[in-house]
């Protein structure tokens, strides 16, 4: 379907919406079901007869199929809507910039997990997509609690809670062809363990987003200040020790159980232990290109013998991190 058929098209229709009928064109070929919709109205608005009306939505329809579905993941405008939404929020607070930014980045490593994978546009897109909404809960927690604990609020549920229980998703996406998906991947981004998703591509989304979200975080650990983090400098969290019950869940090749974390230093190693968490390998490809573990180790200078110690095996442990056979096509 092209320019070609397009014209051929023109000439049965009235000169004085051709020029909005060109533009619908153009806009659906961008991919961008806000403005088409809008432009739609414009035109039958215009349309003196019939017969035009007839041909604009026939055509409407067939440029929509031609594109399998994709121009109704407009993430251009989800983005602005997502701006709007940051607006009721404190931009100048250092927790609320820090999200601000992971939510990109978060979006721009599902984009590039997605192309790595070889998936479809119409997945990428949705992966993106998830990656902007996964984190909405956040703000609303730092805004109430200032706090990024778990036991302040369950980011994930309100999340999805807002935009599905209080229609808010329509803001972002029109159709509810997705919807589905995306509550399950935001439900599920920081449960402990990813059960409970059977349907296929639903459990590739949620596992997507899962890793996207710890690629930024590593991120977000080696750019954004350690007392933004730790809430201490990075020599004070240096000075604190590993938990016995940390380090022991760590050397079974496990995440950390968040109410086991005593001191910095565990915060710390549980931020490391999400490498034992990966789902695919292009995401392992990944943290070993950009030398995650290996940094956020060196990160933090450990004075406490002890510490020193256990730091050592906790990086000769990553070091022999497996590749275990995931997803790569």
């Amino acid at each position: 379907f092209n320019c070609c058929s397009m014209a051929s098209w023109l000439k049965f229709i009235s000169i004085d919406i051709q020029l909005l009928y060109i533009l619908l064109y153009n806009v659906l070929y961008c991919n961008c079901w806000i403005s088409a919709a809008i432009i739609v109205t414009d035109i039958l608005t215009a349309s003196a007869n019939l017969a035009d009306t007839y041909i604009i939505l026939n055509f409407y329809e067939i440029v929509k199929m031609n594109y399998n579905g994709e121009w109704n993941m407009d993430l251009e405008y989800a983005k602005r809507r997502f701006e709007e939404y940051l607006d009721g929020y404190d931009r100048g607070n250092d927790k609320i910039r820090l999200k601000t930014v992971h939510t990109y980045g978060v979006m721009e490593c599902s984009r590039q997990i997605a192309e790595r994978l070889g998936l479809s546009k119409e997945d990428e897109s949705l992966a993106e997509l998830i990656g902007l909404l996964h984190d909405i809960g956040r703000f609303e927690q730092l805004k109430r609690f200032d706090s990024f604990e778990p036991g302040t609020m369950d980011h994930a549920a309100f999340g999805a809670e807002i935009l599905f229980t209080e229609g808010m998703i329509r803001e972002f996406v029109r159709e509810d062809t997705e919807d589905d998906i995306i509550r399950t991947a935001i439900l599920k981004h920081s449960d402990f363990k990813l059960e409970g998703i059977d349907e296929e591509r639903t459990l590739l989304h949620a596992k997507l987003i899962r890793d996207a979200d710890k690629l930024d975080n590593c991120r977000v650990k080696l750019e954004d200040p350690i007392e933004t983090l730790l809430g201490v400098s990075k020599e004070e969290a240096g000075r604190s020790r590993i938990s016995p019950e940390v380090m022991e869940q760590f050397m079974s090749g496990n995440s950390i159980q968040s109410e086991t974390r005593k001191t910095k230093m565990d915060y710390w190693v549980s931020y490391l232990a999400y490498f034992f968490d990966i789902n695919f390998d292009v995401s392992l490809d990944i943290i070993r290109e950009q030398r995650f573990a290996e940094r956020m180790i060196e990160r933090i200078p450990c004075e406490d013998p002890d510490t020193a110690q256990k730091m050592e095996i906790i990086r000769r442990k990553l070091k022999s991190l497996p590749i275990r056979g995931r997803r790569r096509e």
